[in-house]
């Protein structure tokens, strides 16, 4: 009988359903790549024309009409200085916040109109903006790019023609933006911006901005310093922001400050000597930064501690706090700055921002401390559709070194857009809302 042969059974190709797996991924990830390839190029072509745009518009405003222009002058030190024996008008404005991209155009666009109406109105002899020209946060913005809302605002400053400087903030220069805060600095005072004043400062000082511009009278005296720091940006490893660690004022920038401070009081002695003149100068000066120091949270803490009224220390001059949790997000390790200004006797009036819907002015032990209005449109959920918080702060320099200041908002009718004016709400802040 023959042998029963085993029969031949067909072995399966494991290796297909794995290479049909590969290819749906393959296929999948390439779809995926294309759309992220396609959502980059339509991102960038609508930022390029969005900013174009924006640029355009801020070449657009008509120039200022001065009866008689200050134009300031270099002094051998550096330092630029307006002569006049009228006051000088100082306009602070804080938090333009440019952003730059795709996300923030129509925002953006709302803030030139907002700065071109406050300063036509106002006709400053000078700008200072306290920080946050540039809002490079990509998911608000749509942009790394710190550099375009920069240009946008030096255009807009160089279209009406009048005499400009900022101290950097926080969102100028993130670790994430394209540009660094040395870059950003050679871009102000390297550009082709005749009215921008900014000067990167010395070398051997933390920090980019620390200037200083001199108000003199005809005969030569120095009347009034305005001193800018650079309160950088975040501290203890809060590379970020995230946890809102903010920096203060470095030492070194401190002792910068009674330096310059001493040698200019030596400069008006001389000069007073020239002129047959007796006695020491002590020259008077305000200063200009973007965090707020940490006495005005212990000025403000103090306020509400007493019941919302005036205490031996704090007196309240103007203005609310808007801002809810800590209400003052300032530096938050000490610096002497602060006991340097009491210390020295100079500088009477400090104005910084940061806090965009704090626009209060306190006295505290004798030096007046102040929120400037804010123009953000952009960075706070919402804020573009507030009006309350919105404005500018108008300083006057007398010509025997005091000053006088107040707020001045937005939306009122002096204050004639060459655009059209958006509508908001002209939200309540009371001082229960702040706690």
């Amino acid at each position: 009988m023959a042998a029963t042969l085993p029969k031949k059974t067909m072995s399966k190709d494991k290796t297909q359903p794995k290479k049909k797996r590969g290819r749906v991924f393959l296929r999948v990830l390439g779809v995926i790549l294309c759309v992220i390839l396609a959502f980059v190029l339509v991102t960038t072509v609508v930022t390029v024309i969005g900013a174009q745009a924006n640029y355009r518009k801020a070449k657009s405003f008509t120039p200022l009409q001065y009866d008689v222009q200050l134009v300031p002058e270099e002094d051998a030190d550096g330092n630029w200085s307006f002569t006049t024996d009228a006051p000088l008008k100082v306009l602070q404005l804080t938090d333009v916040h440019i952003g730059g991209g795709w996300m923030s155009m129509k925002k953006d666009s709302m803030a030139l109109n907002a700065v071109a109406a406050m300063v036509t109105a106002e006709k400053p002899d000078l700008i200072i903006v306290t920080g946050d020209v540039a809002y490079p946060v990509p998911f608000q913005a749509g942009t790394f790019n710190n550099k375009t809302g920069a240009r946008i605002f030096a255009a807009l400053m160089e279209d009406l023609g009048v005499y400009w400087t900022l101290a950097f903030g926080n969102h100028d220069t993130e670790a994430y933006s394209y540009f660094s805060r040395e870059a950003m600095a050679r871009f102000y005072e390297e550009g082709d911006y005749p009215h921008c004043l900014f000067k990167t400062g010395p070398a051997d000082v933390d920090g980019f901005g620390n200037q200083i511009i001199n108000v003199k009278n005809t005969d030569g005296i120095i009347t009034q310093s305005l001193f800018l720091f650079d309160s950088h940006a975040y501290t203890d490893k809060d590379y970020f922001g995230v946890l809102w660690k903010y920096d203060n004022i470095h030492e070194n920038q401190v002792a910068w400050y009674k330096d310059n401070l001493a040698a200019l009081n030596a400069q008006n002695d001389a000069r007073l000597q020239e002129l047959g003149m007796s006695g020491e100068s002590s020259i008077q000066s305000l200063a200009f930064f973007h965090i707020p120091l940490v006495e005005v949270k212990d000025a403000w803490d103090a306020y509400v501690e007493n019941g919302y009224q005036d205490t031996g220390d704090v007196k309240l001059i103007y203005g609310v706090a808007g801002e809810t949790g800590k209400v003052v997000y300032c530096g938050m390790h000490e610096d002497d700055l602060f006991e340097t200004f009491q210390e020295l006797g100079s500088t009477k009036g400090i104005f910084f921002g940061h806090d965009h819907l704090n626009n209060f002015s306190l006295d505290y032990k004798g030096i007046r401390m102040t929120y400037g209005m804010s123009v953000d449109y952009l960075a706070y959920p919402g804020i573009y559709k507030k009006g309350a918080q919105r404005g500018c702060t108008v300083i006057e320099i007398q010509p025997d070194g005091t000053f006088d200041y107040h707020a001045e908002n937005y939306y009122q009718a002096k204050y004639i857009s060459q655009y059209e004016k958006e509508a908001v709400t002209m939200q309540e802040v009371t001082y229960a809302d702040a706690q």
